[in-house]
């Protein structure tokens, strides 16, 4: 009863500080009990029965033949509701994880990734495509990053733990729709709000911090019409986020920045103080972020690309690798542009980058979007423009070729390689085959000095 009290609670108004009052929007209302009667609507088939595979009506005849609802949940409700088609299907049942083992062994239903049964959640796999089937359950422990969960047969309960109102509905298999706290006039509004208090959804996970947010990318009309307590609950409780992983906070953090409003939204998460909690300096570089964003409009930025403004050197870009651990194409172009941003480019510039490109051929296309994403930083329209069009070529000699004519040392092999390619680049990529291979003694002589020279300076 406790728990039910506080999940359904009035929240009492409290002022919000003056500063922020300029993108809230103060209309919404936290009164969240679930409703006496969820079914609101139900759908035309054409409307989604696309869901309806063999392979899922294979599944589907199994919770029939053994008495057990099961409801498509979450996300998929959303987009149906929107006219989207979903990427993922998830299911909400009343079985519980041993009945639907049970009954899946029976029906010669195969059951993988078994270790979300701890979780409530069996995988079934059919003629190759996998369902998720959770039970119905209530959060009776949180600690801002897990929960203890208990098991339930009511559909009010698990539509009451879920974050965001437009995230707890439910579909029945017939079509009807059950939406328990209001998220369908949440979606027609395009309102964004936790189902229940925000400080006590917050608080459970401080992730929805990031996940509010991201939604609010998605599906609000315009970028500042956020409501003053959900923004004072995320003020109060953003200190929580250094409880998540880095990779979790980077996954949101991600999908935000490329989502709509992705600047405006990257703002607010900074002017309600988040930043420390997130990676980012204390103090972050706004007034260069907006300088980066409002010179690169109508260019399209990488996540990363947008969070370089806020750092001032190779130690900010490190520190916020160690929280958000990077996969190596967002570290390495990080810190490239770090290291790069402050360069003038020139027609040798770019023919040196070029250069580089095609010394790396198997990593043509990262270096490329390196660069690419340089050039917009800086904006450098015109010579992105040449950039964009230009596509890495091969270069035509091999190492095997050079070895051919004479060239033993495997390690000399690759210099010398690269000394050709900065002839064929010397000559606008135009020198044939004959005539690269001609200039191979020039490239030894070149070699041959610079040992020299390195060696007398030592």
């Amino acid at each position: 009863m406790k728990y039910l009290f506080q999940l359904f609670s009035l929240r009492p108004h409290r002022p919000y500080p003056s500063r922020f009052l300029s993108f809230v929007n103060p209309v919404i209302n936290y009164n969240l009990k679930p409703r006496s009667t969820p079914a609101i609507m139900k759908l035309e088939n054409s409307q989604y029965g696309f869901i309806f595979s063999p392979q899922l009506t294979t599944v589907l005849q199994v919770f029939d033949k053994y008495k057990y609802e099961i409801r498509l949940c979450g996300g998929a409700v959303r987009d149906i509701l929107l006219g989207k088609t979903p990427t993922d299907l998830d299911f909400a049942t009343t079985a519980t994880p041993d009945e639907m083992v049970e009954m899946m062994a029976k029906e010669n239903i195969r059951i993988v990734n078994k270790g979300g049964l701890k979780h409530g959640t069996v995988t079934s796999h059919v003629d190759g495509v996998n369902f998720e089937l959770t039970t119905l359950r209530i959060d009776v422990v949180t600690d801002g990053r897990h929960a203890d969960v208990e098991y339930t047969k009511d559909w009010a309960l698990d539509a009451g733990r879920r974050d965001l109102t437009v995230n707890s509905m439910f579909l029945g298999m017939d079509g009807t729709v059950y939406d328990y706290f209001n998220g369908y006039e949440d979606l027609k509004k395009r309102q964004i709000r936790f189902v229940g208090d925000p400080k006590l959804r917050i608080t459970e996970d401080y992730l929805r911090i990031l996940r509010y947010f991201r939604f609010y990318g998605c599906l609000a009309t315009a970028p500042n019409l956020h409501d003053e307590y959900i923004l004072e609950a995320i003020q109060e409780k953003g200190s929580g986020l250094k409880q998540i992983s880095g990779e979790r906070i980077w996954s949101e953090l991600h999908k935000i920045l490329e989502g709509n409003y992705g600047p405006d939204i990257m703002r607010t998460i900074l002017k309600l103080g988040l930043s420390p909690y997130i990676g980012l300096p204390k103090k972050p570089n706004v007034d260069e972020f907006d300088k980066v964003i409002n010179r690169t409009k109508g260019l399209k930025l990488q996540p990363i690309t947008m969070l370089i403004p806020f750092l001032k050197d190779v130690h900010d870009m490190n520190e916020l690798n160690n929280r958000l651990k990077f996969r190596v194409f967002d570290r390495d172009l990080g810190l490239f542009l770090i290291h790069s941003r402050d360069e003038k480019w020139t027609p040798d510039t770019i023919k040196m980058n070029k250069i580089k490109i095609i010394q790396n051929p198997t990593k043509q296309g990262v270096m490329k979007e390196y660069i690419e994403q340089l050039l917009k930083y800086n904006n450098d329209r015109t010579i992105l423009e040449e950039f964009e069009k230009w596509t890495p070529l091969k270069f035509p000699i091999t190492g095997n070729m050079i070895k051919n004519h004479g060239v033993k040392d495997g390690k000399k092999i690759g210099i010398i390689l690269r000394k050709l390619i900065e002839y064929w680049a010397d000559d606008d990529f135009q020198t044939d085959i004959e005539e690269l291979l001609n200039l191979i003694p020039k490239a030894e002589d070149e070699l041959c000095h610079s040992f020299k020279t390195s060696k007398k300076n030592t």
